[in-house]
């Protein structure tokens, strides 16, 4: 009996494991699937090098490689995961961009621990609606002034007081944020002067710098995936503004300091007091990890990009009579708005 099945498309950002870090490793699609690909060593110590990509393609078609070495294959759900960080020693090939493409599943290379980004993909960002719409708004002072009030009201739960300009917030809200630090900082008992980095140097930070910086690189993350799903561009920005991730930074920071800042204090502190000695910032990984998962954060992100820019009580742009429509619409698909094909 033949069933007429529903052609499926990208999964919705809300539905989605929020990120996944890959690190030392090939990526490729194999067999019809996304895997990750490593090599662990069948004896103590071999005497030949693990297996470069020309023999990983050997072994693939069917040659066989040096008996030492065996290969390792994980598959990786890529539709069902809002953001992949590819750490130093991974390699990626292109049909496995391609297939993250078509998904809508956001590619970012970053530094080890994820605390650097390189370069990212853009899977989505196809409606040129909501560009328009968001570049509208950006520039009209008044239409920037209304979104940037929405922000502070929502990050901190209480609107703003009236005729400020969005300069005059800035510089409420900045003097918020240093006494919000120095109240974390109390809480878990950890030592604390200000919020400084060197991005030329990492190893010149202190552990709860460290913590800090590990924590809102997972959360840019989602963030610019969430934004790209939704239509929308990550640079154009209302508060920050000169940089590829403007408006991904406005976003994250109107969450930050309920999810991901009060977990870099807490591992901070466990590092501090109790004399570890793993990895800070992965342990700070693993923990925004679950904090993305049982805060859902990834339902609330895309709605809450809709309702600040709604402040700005203007439509969507319609397009002029004498511009030229699409030959065809493509079907509609179960992703968001942003989400090509």
């Amino acid at each position: 009996m033949n069933v007429n099945l529903p052609e499926l498309g990208a999964i919705p950002m809300k539905d989605r494991l929020s990120i996944l870090f890959i690190e030392k490793s090939r990526i490729d699609v194999l067999d019809g699937a996304f895997v990750s690909v490593r090599y662990e060593s069948k004896v103590p110590k071999p005497t030949t090098p693990e297996p470069s990509m020309d023999a990983l393609l050997q072994a693939n078609n069917g040659t066989n490689t040096s008996g030492e070495w065996q290969e390792i294959r994980t598959h990786i759900p890529l539709g069902g995961v809002a953001c992949l960080m590819l750490e130093p020693g991974t390699r990626i090939s292109h049909r496995a961009v391609q297939l993250a493409a078509m998904v809508g599943t956001l590619l970012v290379w970053v530094g080890e621990g994820g605390v650097r980004v390189y370069s990212s993909g853009q899977p989505g960002g196809a409606r040129s609606d909501k560009l328009l719409y968001q570049a509208k708004l950006a520039l009209d002072d008044a239409l920037r002034l209304k979104v940037v009030r929405k922000m502070y009201e929502l990050r901190f739960g209480e609107k703003p007081p009236e005729r400020r300009s969005v300069e005059q917030l800035r510089g409420m809200e900045g003097a918020r944020v240093r006494k919000t630090y120095q109240l974390l900082a109390q809480q878990y008992r950890v030592p604390w002067k200000a919020r400084d980095y060197d991005v030329d140097d990492w190893n010149a930070g202190d552990i709860p710098n460290k913590c800090l910086s590990a924590a809102t690189s997972c959360l840019y993350g989602i963030t610019e995936a969430a934004v790209l799903a939704a239509g929308y561009a990550p640079a154009i920005g209302f508060i920050h503004t000169g940089k590829p991730l403007s408006f991904v930074y406005d976003i994250a920071d109107v969450v930050k300091f309920e999810t991901v800042v009060p977990a870099a204090f807490r591992v901070a502190a466990q590092f501090i007091h109790q004399e570890r000695r793993d990895s800070p910032e992965r342990t700070v990984r693993l923990a925004c990890r679950d904090i993305f998962r049982t805060s859902r954060i990834l339902e609330k992100i895309i709605p809450m990009i809709e309702d600040i820019l709604s402040a700005g009580e203007i439509p969507l742009p319609e397009a002029a009579p004498e511009q030229v429509l699409p030959a065809f619409y493509e079907k509609g698909g179960l992703g968001d708005d942003g989400h090509r094909g």
